[in-house]
Formats: structure tokens, sequence, C-alpha cells
């Protein structure tokens, strides 16, 4: 696949940003467990993070290629980073598609500007993958509200200023914007995360928190059939764009070490086994990334079949990096486990990607469901 000229401009534009920016603060993020508000000053005067917003509201109307190059790019700089751009993205997005004008004029072009951060909040203590069985819940009473629960390892919790926040009403998963200074929601900071550290997690906890009925975003019962999906299929999509960026990034680290390290009188890059994993971590980073533009392609032509190449990508992809952190970390030896070596912290940053926005089991049994009700096969 070719890109366009200005999609190489946007590669070479973000590729620079990310090394300038967001790379030397990348080993701070993991030491603090928290983005360098130098960082997010920076985010918020490029623009990108209205990148997939239309220019009307204030955004770059980025298409999803471009898209995906920019969550590449930051994944290979810092995968904290990039888990901000995936929930801000989800919340734009869905206000985007299932808000009211007057919402939409409320939020998004404080969004495409980066002054106000979306976290998406549909995570419970007690409900993972099993989303519907969410416990959260949401009762009309007269103009308002009430909202109780709690949702837990919310991306960017710490410091979001609207969550969309999924609950029940009548039993229906419903979605509602809450604002981050709302009475009743209490915002606990989390802590000692394997990888991705400086994501900011939070927990979130609703002790009758009345927010005004306008905060309800689409219908009821729509929260999770329509909403919910929608914000995971992009969330899926920035994920294995991402999974692509810290693949390279692992390369990149490896054939630098390959080329300095001297065992036996040689640089180790001369070994075979060496070669060999130099090999495989270049053909399986390109066939992720074709697999993710492949997805990004049929979602900008609207074809329904984006959703299932979107599962494709992100099963490997999240796989796939898993698999050349490992070996990086092989080629590095004892100092690839040492935190003042970055390959340490893409292996932990690699091992989070399969298992937000769908674990690898529910995409295996998802992806083999399709192909079984799929009549390709049929004779």
């Amino acid at each position: 696949m070719e890109f366009s000229t200005e999609q190489h401009q946007r590669q070479f534009e973000f590729r620079e940003f990310v090394d300038q920016v967001i790379i030397p603060y990348s080993h701070k993020h993991d030491l603090d467990e928290r983005i360098h508000p130098e960082v997010l000053q920076r985010l918020m005067a490029s623009g990108y993070l209205g990148a997939n917003l239309p220019e009307k509201y204030g955004g770059l109307g980025a298409d999803n290629i471009t898209l995906g190059i920019l969550n590449e790019e930051m994944g290979r700089g810092c995968s904290s980073v990039r888990s901000l751009f995936t929930v801000h993205g989800m919340v734009a997005l869905s206000i985007l598609k299932w808000g009211t004008e007057n919402q939409r004029q409320e939020w998004l072009p404080r969004m495409a500007a980066g002054e106000v951060l979306g976290a998406f909040g549909l995570t419970e203590p007690n409900a993972g993958s099993d989303a519907k069985s969410i416990e959260t819940t949401a009762l009309l009473d007269g103009d308002e509200y009430i909202l109780n629960g709690k949702k837990k390892w919310i991306t960017i919790g710490q410091i979001a200023n609207v969550f969309l926040v999924f609950a029940k009403v009548e039993g229906k998963p419903t979605a509602f914007l809450v604002e981050r200074n709302q009475a009743g929601l209490f915002i606990e900071p989390m802590f000692g995360l394997l990888g991705a550290r400086a994501s900011m997690i939070a927990e979130l906890t609703f002790d009758n928190c009345r927010i005004p009925k306008k905060c309800l975003l689409g219908q009821i019962g729509a929260g999770l059939s329509h909403i919910a999906l929608q914000c995971l299929d992009y969330g899926r999509y920035t994920i294995a764009c991402g999974c692509v960026g810290l693949a390279q990034a692992c390369l990149e680290q490896s054939i630098s070490y390959s080329n300095s390290r001297i065992q036996f009188g040689k640089p180790i890059r001369e070994n075979q086994l060496i070669q060999k994993m130099i090999t495989e971590m270049v053909v399986n980073r390109k066939a992720a990334r074709l697999l993710c533009y492949k997805a990004g392609y049929l979602r900008d032509k609207g074809d329904p079949d984006s959703i299932i190449e979107t599962w494709v990508a992100k099963y490997y992809a999240s796989t796939t990096v898993n698999k050349i952190a490992s070996d990086a970390i092989q080629i590095h030896g004892a100092n690839g486990c040492y935190r003042d070596y970055p390959i340490e912290r893409f292996y932990r940053d690699a091992r989070i990607n399969e298992i937000i926005e769908g674990t690898t089991q529910i995409h295996e049994a998802l992806i083999a469901t399709q192909e079984f009700m799929s009549d390709k096969y049929a004779f």
C-alpha cells in the first residue's frame, strides 16, 4: 500500500515530534508513573489530540491511515502517551457520532485543543470482558440522573476532565458524560501497573452522583450496542497501530545494540541466531503494519468488514509485539533486564496490549466464530 504525499509528510512530522518531545521523557514517565506536564502542554499545542475530529470542531480531520500513523509513532515513543490518545479519541468520537449538536459544541472544540481530556469509563471491579454485567446504575430523578457504582482501570482517570460513563437505566446499559468536578464523584489514583505505568489509571466511585439529564449521550439502552462498541473498535485500531510502533522501537534498539555489543571479538550482529531474531522482528512488524493499514483502509471506506479486520490487526499486532519484545530482551541479555535500557520497559509495556480493549482469548473466540459463521467455505 502506498501513502499519499500528505500521509508521508504527516509521518515525518509525527516522527520528529515523538523524537523531540516524547522519547526524552519516556523513561521519566515510567519511573514517575505520570505523563510529564511539559509533554501534556506540547501535546495540547500540537493539535494532535483532535486528529480524529472534523475541522469544523477544531480537529485535523485526519483519515484512518493518518490516525494509524499517528498512533504508531506515539506507540514507538511512549505507550502511556499512546494510551492517552486512544481513550481521549474514543470519547471525542462518541460525542461526535452520538451527541447532540449542543454537546458537540460544548465539548469537541475544547477536546480538539486539548483543553479538556476525556476518559472511557466502562470497566468495573466485577465487569471486564463481560461488559454487559456492569453494575453501575443511573436513576432518573426529575431533571437529574443519580449515579451509583464503581469503575476501575480507567486510563487517564487521574487527570481527565470528562468521563464517558456506562450505567444501567432500568437494566439497560446507557452512556453519560460526567464532569470531573461533579459532586458525588470520587477519583482514587492507582499505581504499580506492570506496564504503561504513566497511563495514570484511576478508580471512580459514584456515590449518589447527580448529573443533569442533558448529560445522557445517545438513547437509553444504546450504551453498549452502539456507543461502547464503536469506541472499542476505534480503540482496538489505535492500540494495534501502537503495537507496531512499539515493535519498531524494539527493533531499532536491538539493531543498535547488536552493532555495538562485542562478544568473542566481534559484534553480535554477526551471530546467525541474532540475525534470525532480527529477521523475524522485521517480517512480523511489517505484517502487523499491513494488517493495520488494511483495517484503516476499510474503515475509511465504511466497509463493514473493517470491524473483523480491526480485530485481526489488534490480535496479531499485540501478540507479535510481545514476541518481538521478548527476543529484544534476549538479544540484550542481562542488560535487557535492567531499567537503564529501554528494552526492559518495552517488554512490560508490550504485555499490557494483550489485555486492553479485549484480551487475546476474547479475540481468538470472536475471530474463530466469525469464520465459522462465514459462508465462504461452503461447497
